[in-house]
């Protein structure tokens, strides 16, 4: 059964809001083992000036620029380590959401812990607007990371198992994720839709038609072409390398 089959089972004329949730570990020279970029854009604490956050291309200000999410609700500093959060809502497809969190830079461990243990099914939560609850959290049903890859200069200690029998995605745009999250991802039982295998710029051109596929219920390997046409268009990098960069399942 598609992960999605949710959004055509409906209780009377409700259709139960379905969330993406995407959780941004902010650009940080300081904090992170990153080829240093100009001081403005990468101060982990500055989620406004921040590369993958509040720049042309990050997360907030992209998806703000998309004709298809209207965005509902900003909500400063939902945790410690949280700078904003931000909720989006689909202008035509009935109650799906888009939930975007910016993490400090310096707390790269709490980012991917964070991450694992929502695609576990742990750690679910709800956000309150208006007119509805939305699931988030471990009750997301997309779950995508966007940052450097903290993996590759501290392992954690530990990692989350699977909780329960609900069906989640995960997308990691980070460099090299599927060698250093493939582990990890068995153990919480999600289906890596989407992950990397060499350098990348993890910007959210990639993520939008990853998410746009994913809504649409195309199959994995559909997915995967947009994402790669997606980061051709804007890297110049030649289609053939955007292919090869990513990656969908474990094969």
């Amino acid at each position: 059964m598609h992960f999605l089959f949710f959004l055509l089972s409906t209780f009377g004329n409700y259709t139960p809001p379905v969330t993406i949730h995407v959780l941004v570990a902010l650009c940080d020279n300081k904090y992170q083992g990153i080829v240093p970029v100009p001081a403005k854009i990468g101060n982990g604490q500055d989620p406004a000036n921040n590369l993958y956050w509040g720049c042309g291309y990050g997360v907030k200000t992209f998806l703000k620029k998309q004709p298809e999410w209207q965005l509902t609700k900003l909500i400063k500093q939902p945790a410690p380590y949280i700078h904003e959060r931000l909720v989006f809502k689909h202008r035509t497809l009935q109650n799906v959401y888009l939930v975007a969190d910016a993490y400090d830079g310096a707390r790269m461990k709490e980012t991917i812990t964070s991450f694992l243990q929502y695609a576990s099914g742990r750690n679910a939560f709800d956000i309150q607007l208006d007119k509805d609850t939305l699931p988030a959290g471990g009750n997301a049903r997309l779950i995508c990371f966007v940052g450097h890859n903290g993996l590759m200069d501290a392992a954690l200690p530990s990692y989350p198992e699977k909780s329960d029998n609900r069906a989640r995605d995960v997308a990691i745009f980070a460099c090299a994720s599927k060698q250093y999250f493939s582990a990890p991802i068995r153990r919480t039982g999600a289906n890596p839709l989407i992950w990397t295998t060499h350098l990348m710029s993890p910007e959210a051109y990639t993520l939008d038609a990853m998410i746009d596929s994913w809504l649409q219920k195309e199959k994995p390997a559909i997915t995967h072409e947009k994402v790669a046409q997606a980061y051709h268009q804007y890297q110049r990098c030649g289609l053939k390398g955007a292919r090869r960069l990513f990656a969908t399942g474990y094969n």
